[in-house]
Protein backbone atom coordinates (compact mmCIF):
# COMPACT_ATOMS: atom_id res chain seq x y z
CA UNK A 1 0.00 0.00 0.00
CA UNK A 2 1.36 3.57 -0.88
CA UNK A 3 2.88 5.91 2.17
CA UNK A 4 1.21 9.34 2.23
CA UNK A 5 3.30 12.59 2.17
CA UNK A 6 4.19 12.31 6.00
CA UNK A 7 6.46 9.61 5.71
CA UNK A 8 8.48 10.38 2.52
CA UNK A 9 11.15 12.96 2.92
CA UNK A 10 12.21 15.03 0.56
CA UNK A 11 15.78 13.58 0.63
CA UNK A 12 14.75 9.98 -0.09
CA UNK A 13 12.74 11.47 -3.29
CA UNK A 14 15.46 12.96 -4.08
CA UNK A 15 18.11 9.90 -3.73
CA UNK A 16 15.71 7.83 -5.75
CA UNK A 17 14.95 10.32 -8.58
CA UNK A 18 18.63 10.78 -8.55
CA UNK A 19 18.98 6.47 -9.37
CA UNK A 20 16.59 6.73 -11.51
CA UNK A 21 17.20 9.26 -13.53
CA UNK A 22 21.28 8.15 -13.96
CA UNK A 23 19.96 4.30 -14.68
CA UNK A 24 16.78 5.31 -16.95
CA UNK A 25 17.55 8.32 -17.81
CA UNK A 26 15.78 11.74 -16.88
CA UNK A 27 13.48 11.80 -20.10
CA UNK A 28 12.50 7.91 -19.93
CA UNK A 29 11.89 8.21 -15.65
CA UNK A 30 8.38 9.60 -15.04
CA UNK A 31 6.71 11.00 -11.80
CA UNK A 32 4.82 7.43 -11.58
CA UNK A 33 8.44 5.47 -11.36
CA UNK A 34 9.72 8.00 -8.74
CA UNK A 35 6.98 7.31 -6.63
CA UNK A 36 6.73 3.75 -7.24
CA UNK A 37 10.29 3.55 -6.55
CA UNK A 38 9.57 4.53 -2.68
CA UNK A 39 6.38 3.19 -2.49
CA UNK A 40 4.79 6.47 -1.83
CA UNK A 41 1.14 7.95 -3.73
CA UNK A 42 1.45 9.80 -6.69
CA UNK A 43 0.07 12.85 -4.23
CA UNK A 44 2.36 11.86 -1.77
CA UNK A 45 5.42 12.78 -4.34
CA UNK A 46 3.51 15.94 -5.46
CA UNK A 47 2.81 16.79 -1.79
CA UNK A 48 6.85 17.29 -2.04
CA UNK A 49 7.74 18.17 -5.81
CA UNK A 50 5.42 20.03 -8.15
CA UNK A 51 7.10 18.41 -11.28
CA UNK A 52 9.96 16.28 -12.23
CA UNK A 53 11.82 19.41 -13.72
CA UNK A 54 11.73 20.96 -10.35
CA UNK A 55 13.07 17.37 -8.49
CA UNK A 56 16.30 17.31 -11.07
CA UNK A 57 16.71 21.02 -10.14
CA UNK A 58 16.98 20.55 -6.76
CA UNK A 59 19.15 17.65 -7.47
CA UNK A 60 21.79 19.68 -9.44
CA UNK A 61 21.33 22.47 -6.68
CA UNK A 62 22.48 19.85 -4.62
CA UNK A 63 25.49 19.00 -6.20
CA UNK A 64 26.27 22.20 -6.26
CA UNK A 65 26.24 22.20 -2.79
CA UNK A 66 28.15 18.90 -2.36
CA UNK A 67 31.23 20.62 -4.97
CA UNK A 68 31.14 23.26 -2.61
CA UNK A 69 31.09 21.61 0.77
CA UNK A 70 33.79 19.00 -0.43
CA UNK A 71 36.26 19.92 -3.14
CA UNK A 72 36.03 24.10 -3.01
CA UNK A 73 35.59 24.80 0.62
CA UNK A 74 38.15 22.25 1.94
CA UNK A 75 40.71 23.69 -0.61
CA UNK A 76 40.36 27.15 0.61
CA UNK A 77 42.01 26.54 3.61
CA UNK A 78 45.43 25.16 1.75
CA UNK A 79 47.52 28.21 1.46
CA UNK A 80 50.19 27.10 -0.92
CA UNK A 81 48.14 27.22 -4.58
CA UNK A 82 49.93 24.25 -5.89
CA UNK A 83 48.59 21.76 -3.25
CA UNK A 84 45.08 23.56 -3.56
CA UNK A 85 45.16 22.35 -6.86
CA UNK A 86 45.88 18.96 -6.04
CA UNK A 87 43.62 18.69 -3.60
CA UNK A 88 40.54 20.19 -6.21
CA UNK A 89 41.55 17.50 -8.44
CA UNK A 90 41.60 14.87 -5.66
CA UNK A 91 38.43 15.92 -3.98
CA UNK A 92 36.59 16.62 -7.49
CA UNK A 93 37.46 12.98 -8.76
CA UNK A 94 36.45 11.19 -5.34
CA UNK A 95 32.93 13.34 -5.66
CA UNK A 96 32.24 12.45 -9.31
CA UNK A 97 32.95 8.92 -8.22
CA UNK A 98 30.91 8.62 -5.25
CA UNK A 99 28.21 5.85 -5.35
CA UNK A 100 25.95 8.25 -2.92
CA UNK A 101 26.30 10.79 -4.22
CA UNK A 102 24.61 10.33 -8.02
CA UNK A 103 23.04 14.19 -7.96
CA UNK A 104 26.86 14.61 -9.34
CA UNK A 105 26.71 12.43 -12.36
CA UNK A 106 22.94 13.44 -13.09
CA UNK A 107 23.73 16.91 -13.20
CA UNK A 108 26.51 15.97 -15.24
CA UNK A 109 24.33 14.27 -17.81
CA UNK A 110 21.03 15.76 -17.28
CA UNK A 111 21.46 19.56 -17.66
CA UNK A 112 19.42 20.68 -21.29
CA UNK A 113 15.70 19.25 -19.93
CA UNK A 114 15.98 21.93 -17.18
CA UNK A 115 13.79 24.99 -18.06
CA UNK A 116 15.67 27.85 -19.01
CA UNK A 117 15.04 29.87 -15.95
CA UNK A 118 16.13 26.69 -13.76
CA UNK A 119 19.43 26.12 -16.12
CA UNK A 120 20.51 29.70 -15.98
CA UNK A 121 20.21 29.96 -11.91
CA UNK A 122 22.24 26.07 -12.16
CA UNK A 123 24.83 27.96 -14.88
CA UNK A 124 25.52 30.58 -12.79
CA UNK A 125 26.80 28.01 -10.08
CA UNK A 126 28.54 26.11 -12.09
CA UNK A 127 30.45 29.31 -13.58
CA UNK A 128 31.41 30.08 -10.55
CA UNK A 129 32.76 27.05 -9.90
CA UNK A 130 34.66 27.34 -13.42
CA UNK A 131 36.04 31.12 -12.37
CA UNK A 132 37.44 29.58 -8.83
CA UNK A 133 39.59 26.72 -11.22
CA UNK A 134 40.78 29.44 -13.31
CA UNK A 135 42.08 31.89 -10.56
CA UNK A 136 43.31 28.73 -8.80
CA UNK A 137 45.21 27.53 -12.15
CA UNK A 138 46.34 31.48 -12.82
CA UNK A 139 47.55 31.49 -9.14
CA UNK A 140 49.95 28.09 -9.77
CA UNK A 141 51.03 29.65 -13.04
CA UNK A 142 52.16 32.89 -11.44
CA UNK A 143 53.98 30.68 -9.05
CA UNK A 144 55.82 28.51 -11.16
CA UNK A 145 59.19 29.53 -13.33
CA UNK A 146 57.64 27.45 -15.99
CA UNK A 147 54.26 29.00 -16.66
CA UNK A 148 53.37 27.22 -19.55
CA UNK A 149 51.56 28.62 -22.27
CA UNK A 150 48.23 27.12 -21.57
CA UNK A 151 45.43 29.99 -20.85
CA UNK A 152 43.93 28.84 -17.55
CA UNK A 153 40.49 29.15 -18.88
CA UNK A 154 41.65 26.51 -21.63
CA UNK A 155 43.48 24.75 -18.42
CA UNK A 156 39.94 24.79 -16.02
CA UNK A 157 37.88 23.50 -19.04
CA UNK A 158 40.34 21.41 -19.97
CA UNK A 159 40.40 19.66 -16.50
CA UNK A 160 37.01 19.74 -15.65
CA UNK A 161 36.46 17.96 -19.11
CA UNK A 162 38.70 15.17 -18.27
CA UNK A 163 37.60 14.66 -14.63
CA UNK A 164 33.48 15.13 -15.28
CA UNK A 165 33.75 12.36 -17.92
CA UNK A 166 34.80 10.15 -15.69
CA UNK A 167 31.56 8.28 -14.47
CA UNK A 168 30.89 7.35 -18.05
CA UNK A 169 34.13 4.69 -18.36
CA UNK A 170 34.97 4.03 -14.61
CA UNK A 171 34.23 0.78 -13.21
CA UNK A 172 34.96 0.59 -9.16
CA UNK A 173 36.09 -2.95 -9.89
CA UNK A 174 38.45 -2.24 -12.68
CA UNK A 175 42.04 -2.05 -13.29
CA UNK A 176 42.28 1.77 -12.42
CA UNK A 177 41.34 2.71 -8.76
CA UNK A 178 40.57 5.88 -7.81
CA UNK A 179 43.70 7.13 -5.62
CA UNK A 180 45.55 5.77 -8.47
CA UNK A 181 43.27 7.81 -11.08
CA UNK A 182 43.45 11.13 -8.79
CA UNK A 183 47.00 10.77 -9.32
CA UNK A 184 47.68 10.42 -12.79
CA UNK A 185 45.32 12.51 -13.79
CA UNK A 186 47.13 15.13 -11.16
CA UNK A 187 50.15 14.35 -13.33
CA UNK A 188 48.32 14.59 -16.45
CA UNK A 189 47.43 17.84 -15.83
CA UNK A 190 50.26 19.43 -14.55
CA UNK A 191 52.80 18.10 -17.36
CA UNK A 192 49.71 19.68 -19.65
CA UNK A 193 48.97 23.00 -18.20
CA UNK A 194 52.38 24.05 -16.33
CA UNK A 195 55.21 22.62 -18.75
Amino acid sequence: MPRDATTGSRQEILRAAARLFQQQGYDATSMNDVAAALKLSKGGLYHHFQSKDEILFNLMSHAMDITEERVIAPAKLIPDPEERLRTVIRRHIAVVLSERDREITVMLHENHPLSPALRKRINARKKDYVHFLENLIGEVQRSRVSKGTVTPRAAAFALLGMINWIYQWYRPNGSLQEESLARQYTEIFFQGAFV
